[in-house]
């Protein structure tokens, strides 16, 4: 039986590395190793009629502070999520992640999220430490992911 919407469904999701310029994948610029790869779970070039994108990976233990996301900002609306991995207790992130928001220092130790309002600046974004593998997503409200960096 053929279907009408197996066009929507994302069933192997592509590598989103190299996307993310302007927040620290410029060249030369180390990214954390405790880093998975970054798949896209939306965006155009899977799905064509997407109006939105979101990317997802997985962030690996480390015991040493690591610096991730450069300062930056977007035109449109985006919301950054953070989901620890143990089943059994959902709200722990197993983490300790920093985040700044217009400058403000945020610390981030449970799971959740945050709604990043078009031209507000965030990040840099970072880990303190990771004791146990977490997942972290951008969805982002439009439908290319692009972004400034930060003169701030």
């Amino acid at each position: 039986m053929t279907s009408n919407y197996e066009r929507l469904f994302v069933r192997d999701m592509p590598s989103c590395a190299g996307e993310f310029t302007s927040e620290g994948e410029q060249a030369g610029l180390d990214l954390p190793e405790n880093l998975g790869e970054g798949y896209w779970v939306m965006n155009p070039s899977v799905v064509p009629e997407s109006q939105i994108n979101m990317s997802h990976i997985w962030v690996h233990p480390t015991e040493e502070p690591q610096h991730w996301v450069n300062p930056h900002v977007h035109d449109y609306d985006e919301v950054l999520i953070w989901t620890g991995g143990d089943p059994d207790n959902p709200e722990d992130l197993g983490a300790e992640i920093y985040m700044d928001v217009e400058g403000e220092r945020h610390i981030i130790t449970t799971s959740g999220s945050v709604y990043i309002p078009a031209g507000t600046v965030h990040c840099p974004l970072g880990f303190n430490r990771v004791d146990r593998p977490f997942r972290f997503s951008a969805l982002s409200l439009a439908p290319s992911y692009l972004s400034k960096k930060s003169q701030k």
